[in-house]
């Protein structure tokens, strides 16, 4: 598939957390739209696509972070876009079964390694030619947890926090920050598991891949610091 006219061919774009179902929906959609994707995880990944680069980082090293960002910069000349997957859940089912040690361990998965990704290649994104985009997906939970889940939305709203904060540094720049909000994430798998279920008010990860993708077609200054809901 060629590249569409508002998509530049030579786009440099980070995913991290590639490796799952949602990551893999957000590289294909990259790379069908002509992006060069440096698709990181904790675990090897292959990937049949000569555009992708795979990558092994542990996102809790900030030292390490820092040094495959200006890598990634000097090695292809430019950062344009940050999209930051890495997930996971932990929750109980009352407010007083909350166990902290899950609130350390969102708070490592969800948090730090936001923090450590989006200094590094926060100066790269800001001088992006055409403009840096940088995503994180967050979840309903943010802003009305259920009583279960107080660990997990408290580390999503944080995260909602800090890369709104972000995009607060990228004003009057061509750069812009967002956060994508869904119920859940859906997949193939899922569906063939279920096939009677009807996952109302769910994201397929391909549509999440095209909403990403699709980051770079609006201007920075109608983008940036906005919350996109994709479950409606």
């Amino acid at each position: 598939m060629q590249p569409s006219s508002t998509q530049r061919d030579d786009r440099v774009v980070v995913v991290a957390g590639a490796g799952g179902a949602a990551g893999q929906a957000v590289v294909r959609a990259l790379t069908a739209r002509g992006a060069r994707v440096i698709a990181a995880d904790r675990v090897p990944h292959e990937w049949d696509d000569e555009r992708v680069t795979p990558a092994v980082i542990d996102l809790l090293d900030a030292a390490a972070v820092a040094e495959w960002a200006h890598g990634i910069a000097a090695g292809h000349g430019r950062v344009d876009g940050l999209v930051h997957l890495v997930g996971g859940w932990r929750g109980g089912a009352t407010f007083g079964d909350t166990d902290l040690a899950d609130w350390a361990f969102l708070h490592d998965l969800l948090i730090r390694t936001l923090q450590h990704t989006t200094l590094a290649f926060h100066e790269h994104l800001r001088s992006a030619p055409g403009g840096g985009r940088m995503t994180i997906v967050s979840q309903h939970a943010a802003r009305s947890p259920g009583q279960g889940v107080a660990a997990y939305g408290a580390a999503k709203a944080a995260s909602e926090a800090w890369t709104l904060a972000l995009a607060d540094s990228f004003t009057g720049t061509d750069a812009a920050a967002v956060v994508l909000v869904v119920k859940a994430l859906l997949n193939d798998r899922m569906r063939a598991e279920k096939p009677d279920a009807k996952f109302e008010g769910f994201t397929h990860v391909d549509d999440l891949g095209r909403a990403i993708a699709a980051l770079w077609d609006r201007p920075a200054a109608e983008l940036n610091g906005t919350r996109v809901d994709l479950s409606a």
